[in-house]
């Protein structure tokens, strides 16, 4: 049952949370404008289809574009809600928040806002990201009031509200999981939880303020990159003790209490790999365990380097008549988790372009969810698992679905998730 207290809702960033967001509140039948800076992007959805690979996305969007609900441009329109979903990365050695973005989508919005508006900043954030942009838009409009000096009767509302999907299962998360909302003011928080009751299932639960809300999805990330890093620690020390570090887990996991994550080759996506250093940031004395997790996650693909390197020099020591320009590899996955394409802040990117800046011989990269090959593997070639059966060294990064159950391939192998052999 959709709220027909707003007619029109404007979602600024149309990637991998605003477009299916604003997908789910057209499908309600509430007329969406989405603002975009790309304009292939923008001329993809306005076609009706999609420029992400998201399951059951593509035909939410081509029905939502066709009946007339959903329409994208490069240039803020007036609406009634505004949900900020742009990027939030960090810069510098220090892993400083970027908010770059979020000023960026509040400059834009704000010469079409009207009063009785409601801004939701969706993006997650460092605490306090929620306020600059509220003072980001007093400063823009000085003719409106803002939560943060007119309270309870402020022309405008603002709340955050984080995204918390997972990458694959979006469409049905959107739906079913909790959103925490952290309004301004009581008023705020109320005008937000209406909006999202058009299409969520689950409870939209009040936080006692914006910054709370920002914590609550930070410290969800950083609880999630704590857990992973223990496990990719452990594999570090089972390496070296000459155990399988899966057989320990399994038989560890075997405790009711116990339930310890799988390893692999590092720590990717946007949000795990990120976040908890807005917290380090934030509090850079006190945040000391989930700063040393973030160490040992962001190591990781170093140390999967090292294995690829000895099992090239263990080949060549096995064939004395090759150089290494004649030892072919080939690396088996590049996005940041299985059977999606999402390459942001992927280790198995970050191996595969480490090994083709310094493998003089030839490099196949097995992506079955990508067409092309990202920027920095220029000089590798994009194959299938029949073409890679015959390399010399196997690196599997990425457990996709396809790889699964596959036989271990004859030559060197690297495996970082489990696949093939049980090492590493």
């Amino acid at each position: 049952m959709s709220d027909h207290s707003f007619k029109r809702i404007s979602v600024i960033g149309l990637g991998y949370i605003g477009l299916p967001t604003a997908a789910m509140f057209a499908s309600r039948k509430i007329e969406v404008v989405g603002i975009d800076v790309n304009q292939r992007a923008v001329d993809t959805i306005n076609r009706g289809a999609i420029h992400i690979v998201e399951p059951d996305l593509d035909m939410v969007v081509h029905a939502a574009v066709k009946e007339g609900f959903l329409r994208a441009t490069t240039t803020p329109e007036p609406a009634e809600a505004f949900l900020i979903a742009v990027p939030t990365p960090f810069k510098g050695d220090n892993h400083d928040p970027d908010l770059s973005y979020i000023e960026a989508a509040s400059k834009a919005i704000a010469p079409v806002l009207r009063p009785g508006n409601l801004v939701i900043l969706e993006s997650t954030s460092p605490v306090g990201a929620t306020e600059a942009m509220a003072d980001w838009l007093a400063a823009a409009r000085p003719d409106l009031s803002f939560p943060q000096n007119a309270g309870e009767a402020s022309d405008i509302r603002v709340a955050h509200c984080p995204e918390r999907v997972l990458p694959g299962k979006v469409m049905q998360e959107l739906i079913t999981n909790d959103r925490v909302i952290g309004g301004m003011t009581p008023a705020c928080s109320a005008r937000a939880v209406a909006l999202y009751k058009a299409f969520v299932t689950g409870d939209c639960v009040v936080a006692s303020g914006p910054r709370v809300a920002e914590m609550a999805k930070l410290t969800e990330n950083s609880f999630r990159d704590v857990n992973i890093a223990f496990a990719n620690e452990l594999s570090l020390i089972c390496d070296k003790l000459g155990m399988d570090v899966w057989e320990l887990i399994r038989l560890a996991n075997r405790h009711p209490r116990v339930n310890i994550l799988q390893p692999g080759p590092g720590v990717g996506g946007h949000c795990i790999a990120v976040d908890p250093w807005f917290i380090v940031s934030s509090s850079p004395d006190e945040a000391r365990l989930i700063r040393t997790a973030r160490v040992v996650n962001d190591s990781k693909p170093h140390w999967v380097l090292d294995k690829v390197r000895d099992a090239i020099g263990a080949h060549l020591m096995e064939n004395p008549g090759q150089t290494a320009t004649e030892v072919t590899v080939a690396v088996y996955g590049l996005a940041f988790k299985p059977d999606i394409d999402d390459l942001r802040e992927s280790p198995a990117l970050d191996i595969a372009r480490l090994i083709a800046a310094e493998h003089p011989g030839p490099l196949l990269v097995v992506e079955p969810n990508v067409d092309d090959l990202p920027k920095g593997l220029e000089s590798a070639s994009l194959a299938d698992l029949a073409a890679a059966a015959s390399s010399d060294v196997h690196v599997m990064l990425v457990d996709h679905r396809e790889f699964r159950g596959t036989p271990t391939p004859r030559g060197k192998v690297v495996d970082a998730r489990g696949v093939w052999v049980q090492s590493l």
